[in-house]
């Protein structure tokens, strides 16, 4: 028997929010994978002697590796099954983890048996690099498969609001497999010097049977797009591009068929909407400047707050937890906000939410330590993390469903790059002038730039359907 009309619109709202709750889950998953290398790296200091130089450059080029690795999926993942897509990097990621415990073992073989546990030799380093590496390649694997999907499924003037709750999966996962890593890593203390010792290896083993379970979840449970479900486009979501391309060649399309046909006469589009689009160019560089100012938070916030404000390790931990938690609602908040007040039109409403980053961040340096600055920096993470979220809402709406990947794997390379550089740069300014008052400043001009090229795009359209794009 045929569905009704009102059938198949509660059966596309129940697979919508499948889809949500699953991707979710699925890019949760991949960050357990990728942030628990973190907290393992006080045993592998202790335990194999691997120094903090080693690690400091490990973490480094895996940064640039994995915005590469977005950039280059998000091409894939705009040509390929988006299920099959995000569960191949699940299964890779997990092999990579389960290999990272095993790192000892596998640097004795190519070290000609020599035991790399407790020696800190080559061999050993320079196996816990390359997985790292080989990690961070397929960690880009996870983002383009989830944008593709949230594109096919959420319509544009609620892409803001659905795509924020999504983006609470990276403030989830970081503190989930913080409180998990945390646990084993204790289990090992045998005395503060000691702690870690022994038990670094289950920061990857148990992470990668979350991701094979996980991955068991994903092929059972996670829809495709909704023409795969056998549910029909969302409406409002077709580009005029297409429509003319199925008016000029109609013969064409009934002989090799509709994606044949658009691949076949529709490829400057992606140039012209992704590449060559000022707009996605200008949300690259504000992204830039976004993970510039929070890597100063994420890299160096623990040992800024310490050494500049005074707080002890205790203190520091619970002001980090709240900087994250108030991201999460400043994410939800920015959702709402865009599609309730400013109609889809996210970069308006980043302009404010960046401005006030940078007041609340030169606040943290002048305010007395204690409760009003820690309350100043949690605030500052509320504001950031809203543009953080709405870049790729943007994003998506610009270059369409159908350049998603491309698009948001493209803005990616930014912000990876601009994380990667403010930790250097953070971290160089801080040594060369015995104090972090500089590196703080820099970081809130550096907002201040965010903020202006976020107003250079205020008469963004809210979205390219239904038009030619930019």
């Amino acid at each position: 028997m045929k569905e009704t009309a009102n059938e198949t619109a509660r059966r596309f709202n129940r697979m919508q929010w499948r889809m949500l709750f699953a991707t979710m889950i699925g890019y949760t998953l991949f960050y357990f994978m990728r942030k628990n290398f973190s907290f393992a790296m006080p045993g592998l200091q202790q335990d194999c002697g691997i120094s903090k130089s080693m690690l400091g450059n490990f973490l480094f080029w895996g940064g640039i590796v994995y915005g590469l690795s977005k950039f280059l999926n998000g091409i894939i993942g705009d040509k390929v099954n988006p299920r099959r897509m995000l569960c191949f990097g699940l299964l890779a990621c997990t092999l990579v983890n389960v290999a990272f415990g095993f790192a000892p073992e596998i640097a004795a073989r190519l070290g000609n048996g020599e035991q790399g546990t407790g020696n800190g030799s080559v061999a050993l380093a320079w196996t816990f690099g390359i997985l790292l590496v080989v990690n961070q390649f397929f960690q880009g694997t996870g983002f383009p498969p989830c944008a593709k999907l949230i594109a096919f499924w959420i319509p544009p003037k609620e892409l803001a609001t659905k795509m924020s709750v999504w983006n609470t999966s990276h403030s989830i996962g970081g503190g989930l497999v913080a409180k998990i890593c945390g646990i084993i890593m204790g289990l090992g203390a045998i005395g503060a010097a000691n702690q870690g010792v022994g038990m670094w290896r289950w920061c990857f083993w148990s992470m990668a049977a979350l991701g094979f379970l996980g991955l068991v979840l994903m092929i059972f449970w996670l829809p495709g797009t909704p023409k795969e479900e056998g549910l029909p486009d969302l409406p409002g979501t077709d580009v005029a591009r297409e429509k003319r391309q199925e008016c000029r060649f109609p013969e064409e399309k009934g002989q090799v068929g509709e994606a044949t046909l658009l691949s076949l006469h529709d490829q400057p589009s992606m140039a012209r909407m992704v590449f060559l689009n000022p707009v996605i160019w200008m949300l690259g560089v504000a992204n830039f400047a976004i993970n510039a100012v929070r890597a100063l938070i994420a890299d160096w916030g623990p040992t800024m707050l310490q050494e500049a404000k005074g707080f002890d390790p205790g203190s520091t931990g619970t002001v980090i937890m709240f900087f994250e938690f108030a991201g999460i609602a400043g994410m939800l908040f920015a959702g709402w906000a865009t599609d309730r007040f400013f109609g889809g039109r996210a970069p308006r409403l980043c302009v404010f939410l960046m401005a006030l980053t940078a007041g609340l961040l030169a606040a943290f340096w002048f305010l007395p330590a204690g409760v009003a600055g820690a309350t100043a920096l949690c605030l500052g993470g509320f504001c950031l993390y809203g543009p953080q979220a709405l870049t790729g809402v943007t994003a998506t709406n610009t270059s369409t469903k159908r350049f998603a990947g491309t698009s948001i794997g493209f803005i990616s390379l930014f912000s990876y790059v601009g994380a990667s550089v403010a930790g250097k740069v953070c971290g160089n300014l801080a040594q060369s002038f015995g104090g972090w008052r500089l590196p703080l400043l820099v970081m809130v001009a550096t907002a201040a730039v965010g903020a202006a090229v976020f107003l250079c795009l205020w008469w963004t359209r809210a979205n390219s359907y239904e038009s030619d794009g930019v």
